[in-house]
């Protein structure tokens, strides 16, 4: 039996929770072409008879422009301790940006040992992915460089494979049948979030975040009762739209998914709630789950 702690470190976007998703063959982080969609640490378990590899998703880093953004900055820098394997995934089809560099200078700092996981390499050509290779290979004591494409799933089972060298620890930290530790309030808030994210595009997701307020388990289905938070009234109305539509839209898609995630009928209530400057508050961001430790 061997076990051990995976922390998947990169720039937002470059498809972290997406590789998460694919290497548990369930989705446990919701996903966006928003950059930055991921804000908490998720944990999400993989399971074989002989291993089990706990993988934490983790937030893009980038420059922070407010106290939420500082917060998910310390929690994405602070899981290259203690941790047994960094994954350091980087957007293979765009070359190497400032945002590389300064994560490979923090991760000079790790003891543990740094694979390089070249993403998206369905966008590249064979001599492409040769040359992201050669320019990433000579700025850092890499331990192993693996390509793959999360999203078309090459080359990810030999990833799993290089992982599972670094893995020295022989306990089973969770039950074999557990995919992830985030609670079913989590779950259920980020379900919400990644619809809202779908549906509003680039009409200022930042601006918001959801927080499951209420659950309860009936005998014919589960009543689960959502805030949605935003920092301004304007970005509330369109959230709710016109007559409300938009808002029935958001809520039918996630009520769906919950429906296929909970086996069970849902009734699903979201509420919108503004409060200025919240990503700036610490007694609602911890209440929101970003824990400044």
């Amino acid at each position: 039996m061997r076990s051990g702690f995976v922390s998947l470190i990169g720039r937002p976007n470059v498809g972290k929770s997406t590789l998460l998703n694919t290497l548990i063959k369930e989705k446990v982080a919701i996903t966006s072409t928003v950059a930055g969609t991921t804000r908490n640490i998720i944990q999400g378990i993989y399971n074989e008879d002989d291993y089990q590899i706990i993988l934490m998703d983790t937030p893009g880093i980038i420059r922070p422009i407010n106290k939420l953004g500082r917060i998910t900055n310390k929690q994405a820098m602070s899981l290259v301790r203690d941790i047994d394997v960094v994954l350091f995934v980087v957007d293979a089809s765009e070359g190497i940006g400032k945002g590389d560099r300064f994560i490979m200078n923090v991760l000079r700092k790790s003891e543990a040992p740094v694979i390089l996981v070249l993403n998206k390499i369905d966008k590249l050509s064979n001599v492409d992915i040769m040359y992201s290779i050669n320019e990433y290979k000579d700025l850092f004591p890499f331990r192993e460089i693996v390509p793959i494409s999360a999203k078309t799933q090459d080359n990810v089972d030999r990833l799993l494979e290089v992982i599972k060298k670094y893995l020295k620890d022989e306990i089973r930290y969770f039950d074999s049948n557990i995919k992830t530790s985030s609670s079913i309030y989590f779950q259920i808030s980020e379900i919400v979030r990644e619809k809202l994210f779908n549906v509003l595009t680039e009409e200022i997701p930042h601006s918001l975040t959801c927080h499951t307020v209420f659950y309860e388990e009936k005998k014919d289905l589960i009543e689960v009762h959502v805030d949605i938070v935003v920092d301004r009234d304007s970005i509330k109305k369109i959230i709710i739209g016109k007559k409300g539509e938009r808002l029935k839209e958001i809520g039918s898609a996630a009520r769906h998914e919950l429906e296929h995630t909970l086996n069970k009928k849902v009734y699903l209530e979201l509420y919108v709630k503004t409060v200025k400057n919240w990503k700036d508050k610490e007694k609602y961001i911890k209440e929101l789950g970003f824990l400044d430790n």
